[in-house]
């Protein structure tokens, strides 16, 4: 059994105004607040904000894409998706395939590994 214990760290609301304040004003980023007072938590000042509803000062990412790269990127996914469906089929016929070969083996009276050995041999050696 685990005999550690988890230590659960609890602030008080003026804390969290208080480093909320300080993200706010520019003054540090929440990184170097977080080192600053011991947050060990990655999202804990990013959730504070916006229980505070200071979205405003949270980071933003903004994506620039070339106008062409959008279609691009759906033509990429088209054709991935026309690629896993081709896989599929292809590996379907081999099954099929496979078992076919199987029943003539059978219905000759040959072991179909034995066959496949002699079959290998026979386009190796060309």
């Amino acid at each position: 059994m685990n005999s550690k214990k988890r230590t659960i760290i609890r602030y008080s609301e003026a804390f969290k105004h208080q480093v909320v304040k300080e993200v706010e004003e520019g003054t540090r980023s929440i990184n170097e607040v977080r080192k600053i007072y011991g947050i060990n938590g990655l999202c804990t000042i990013q959730n504070w904000m916006k229980r505070m509803g200071k979205f405003e000062s949270l980071p933003r990412f903004i994506r620039v894409e070339k106008p062409n790269e959008k279609d691009q990127i759906k033509e990429l996914q088209r054709q991935i998706r026309e690629l896993k469906n081709s896989l599929a089929e292809t590996q379907v016929r081999f099954l099929i395939a496979e078992s076919q070969f199987e029943v003539v083996c059978e219905e000759q009276g040959l072991n179909p590994e034995e066959f496949k050995k002699k079959l290998e041999a026979k386009s190796s050696s060309k």
